[in-house]
């Protein structure tokens, strides 16, 4: 009886892995329909943060709007990623400026580098800087700083609880009801799993919800990013493995403390970070690179239900190299704002008119 019961218990495993494998194959087979338009996307502005830099390589950038109505971006930079050269730099923009400001460099841990700034601004007005230090991305610490002077100067660095890393790559979110959710994701001996934490409390403490998997796909998700669809269902984006090679998307119901299991959307993923943004009409756009291999090109969808279906992409890039890992906001005046990796050399920011999206 004993066996007997082991074997069906192997055999519900396998269907049940083969289910989710078929699922996931099922809809790259849309995503591979789905090839990008060669519609450009509505660019207003188009510009490189800065030209020269006293490091040869940069990645992972993160833009935020500060309170008097300016930009700021940050990124990692060095001699290549993962050298423990690596620090977060940063660039300011104000509000009536034409040209960004020289390149700082803001958090070092020697002698380990540095990874994945993230900027938002709480609703004290106070800037945050969230980023990781560690050998790699199994050894990381999660670090944060503040500035009460929109970047200009910043606190000394705050070492997070092991096991806590803070937004792993792209912003928090506020909800309609004032909670913040943030979220994460750890890459551990076969196993990538994404995870929100939650801050009832403007992010002075927090709890972990999850996981958020595919079922029966352990090396699979990394890197959530988040929209309240509409109040109290949020909607998290992430990006996957090669073995499923798809944006993967999973719900909340209820603020973010439970959440479905992750299924594959119809559009690809190279394994490259994306970012979800929800604009002040309703629309949530997602940029990302259309392709399950290389990172390029680089491209924005369009879904008016909330992420469950989405328009044809508009291209940002489509030029050999690397354009990846974008950080998108809306500004008060309604633009939307990208910033992206740069063939690893530059960190580029466009303006975007949501109008032509």
């Amino acid at each position: 009886m004993i066996r007997d019961a082991k074997d069906r218990d192997r055999r519900f495993a396998g269907r049940r892995l083969r289910f989710a494998m078929c699922a996931v194959a099922a809809a790259l087979a849309a995503a591979a329909q789905a090839a990008p338009e060669s519609r450009r996307a509505p660019i207003v502005e188009s510009e490189f943060i800065y030209e020269t830099a006293p490091f040869p390589s940069c990645h992972a950038s993160t833009i935020a709007e500060i309170p008097s109505g300016g930009l700021i971006a940050a990124w990692f930079g060095g001699k290549d990623e993962g050298d423990p050269s690596v620090g977060i730099w940063c660039a300011r923009r104000g509000s009536e400026a034409a040209n960004w400001s020289d390149v700082a460099e803001i958090a070092k841990e020697p002698p380990v580098p540095c990874w994945n700034p993230v900027l938002f601004v709480d609703r004290a007005k106070t800037l945050w800087l969230y980023y990781k230090a560690g050998t790699s991305p199994q050894t990381w610490s999660g670090m944060r700083k503040r500035s009460s002077d929109e970047g200009k100067t910043w606190s000394d660095a705050e070492v997070l609880p092991a096991g806590l890393l803070g937004p792993v790559r792209s912003k928090p979110i506020y909800l309609a009801g004032g909670t913040l959710l943030a979220g994460t994701s750890f890459e551990s001996y076969r196993a990538w799993t994404g995870w929100v934490d939650r801050s009832e409390d403007d992010g002075r403490t927090w709890t972990r919800h999850g996981p958020i998997a595919v079922p029966g796909v352990n090396e699979g998700l990394i890197q959530p990013t988040l929209v309240e669809a509409k109040p109290g269902v949020v909607r998290a984006f992430l990006r996957s493995t090669r073995r499923i090679g798809a944006v993967c998307v999973a719900t909340s119901t209820d603020g973010g403390r439970t959440w479905s299991p992750a299924s594959a959307t119809a559009l690809p993923n190279p394994n490259a970070g994306i970012e979800a943004l929800k604009l002040a009409d309703g629309r949530v756009i997602l940029v990302y690179n259309h392709t399950r291999s290389g990172r390029s090109p680089l491209n924005v969808a369009v879904s008016r239900d909330g992420g469950d279906t989405w328009d044809p992409p508009l291209v940002l890039e489509d030029e050999p190299g690397e354009y990846s890992y974008p950080a998108a906001i809306q500004s008060r005046d309604g633009r939307v704002h990208i910033t992206y990796t740069w063939k690893r050399e530059r960190i580029k920011h466009v303006a975007l008119d949501p109008k032509g999206l």
